[in-house]
């Protein structure tokens, strides 16, 4: 007992000292983590500061390509810069260069969409201006920067260019489409004939169709629908265009491994040209023959009664086959300028689009209106913009359907047009 009693103090005192050590690890393990924690906070908030830098000095970097005296708006607050800068000091390249129209577009294009986009004041805010809103969706279509670049330039929030951009091309769709892309009448189709003859040299045709693949980001679901023959998830867009390189019919929003001929099968288009939508009511005489109108297409669509396309040149080719090739591809390159003119002016169409899967048929659809809208007022196409896109990232896909899914019925037309253009080779010749 006596010797248990000598040894408690030792055990008192073996204790404290083991618990104080415990006391003093954990101390030091908390002091460690507080410090960790700390270097990382300091750490995300240098990272963010120099993000907003980094956004502040790619707003105020954008600056004016003209030749004349330059002005230094790049240095001016986002806040007023679309008031005091874009408003007031903007000169008619500026526009051009950065909203790819003139001044005088973009306001009738303002008051055009002015009853869908106004909006309210309200205790808590000021409605975004209507031009604001117009000019930072134009800004994204043009340019396909990020929104957070927009953002800081036009002064607002993320979110906001966002809904900007998308209330826009809405508006687009629903305001303009019935005026700026229609189905022609039976008037406008004749007189889309006798431009195409005389502009092209090709008589009866209304039109010429080919597809254009939109790039895309990985959508959530059926990705391994979107991917084309090229190797690049895309979107394809349908288009028709008259002798002059402006859209009267399109079709949006098919994945890319759809299709051409599966895309036009399955469009408006297809239904209405079977059932004669092409043919005037008073049949004209061609070469003999009542013909309806038709359409130039390339060797992805079938060949139909109102849908020629090239021979094929996997064999030897007559010479009155060699000429109606010759016709038919100088004629069609009109939809191809067409669409290099359309992603050059609206390069979100060329670059890879990272809006939302639902947006981007209205986002390619509206661009379409909005071409016609700029080729009708007469506004400057500047050739620069060509330089962009004649270096493609991604080659366009190309397809061809086999002979078997020709109308055999067809061959007769294209064998007129051939005697046609023979013909009038050998008036030339003599």
């Amino acid at each position: 007992m006596a010797g248990e009693e000598a040894l408690q103090p030792l055990m008192f005192l073996l204790m404290y000292m083991l618990m104080k050590r415990r006391k003093d690890i954990n101390s030091a393990d908390v002091q460690r983590r507080n410090e960790i924690q700390r270097r990382i906070r300091h750490r995300q908030y240098f990272f963010q500061r120099q993000r907003r830098m980094l956004m502040i000095l790619i707003a105020r970097s954008t600056r004016c390509t003209c030749s004349y005296r330059t002005r230094a708006w790049t240095n001016i607050e986002s806040t007023d810069w679309w008031e005091r800068v874009v408003m007031k000091e903007f000169q008619p390249r500026d526009w051009l260069e950065k909203f790819r129209m003139s001044k005088d577009t973009f306001f009738f294009l303002c008051g055009k969409l002015k009853p869908r986009l106004t909006r309210q004041d309200t205790h808590f805010r000021l409605a975004l201006p209507l031009e604001k809103r117009v000019a930072v969706a134009l800004w994204r279509l043009a340019t396909n920067v990020e929104y957070r670049t927009i953002s800081a330039l036009f002064g607002v929030g993320r979110s906001t260019v966002c809904k900007c951009v998308r209330d826009v091309c809405h508006a687009i769709v629903s305001l303009l489409k019935p005026l700026y892309l229609q189905r022609p009448s039976e008037q406008e189709m004749e007189d889309a004939a006798r431009l195409f003859n005389t502009r092209w040299g090709f008589p009866h045709c209304v039109g010429a169709v080919d597809s254009l693949h939109v790039a895309i980001i990985a959508p959530s679901s059926n990705t391994a629908d979107y991917w084309n023959s090229a190797g690049w998830l895309s979107v394809v867009l349908q288009g028709v265009v008259n002798g002059l390189g402006q859209f009267w019919d399109v079709c949006t929003g098919f994945p890319g491994s759809t299709e051409d001929a599966s895309i036009l099968q399955n469009s408006t288009l297809w239904a209405a040209a079977s059932e004669g939508g092409l043919s005037p009511r008073a049949p004209r005489s061609f070469m003999g023959q009542s013909l309806g109108y038709l359409l130039l297409g390339d060797a992805a669509y079938p060949l139909q009664s109102w849908l020629l396309k090239c021979y094929p040149d996997s064999g030897p080719l007559t010479p009155r086959q060699r000429a109606f090739n010759y016709r038919l591809s100088r004629a069609r390159s009109v939809i191809e300028n067409a669409f290099l003119r359309l992603k050059a002016r609206w390069q979100c169409l060329h670059k890879r689009n990272d809006c939302s899967l639902d947006l981007v048929p209205t986002m390619v659809l509206a661009c379409c209106i909005l071409h016609n809208v700029c080729e009708v007022h007469g506004d400057t196409f500047v050739e620069e913009w060509l330089e962009a896109v004649s270096q493609a990232d991604c080659p366009q896909p190309s397809d061809a359907v086999p002979p078997s899914a020709d109308d055999p019925e067809a061959e007769e037309v294209r064998s007129l047009f051939c005697d046609y253009f023979q013909q009038q080779l050998q008036q030339q010749q003599d």
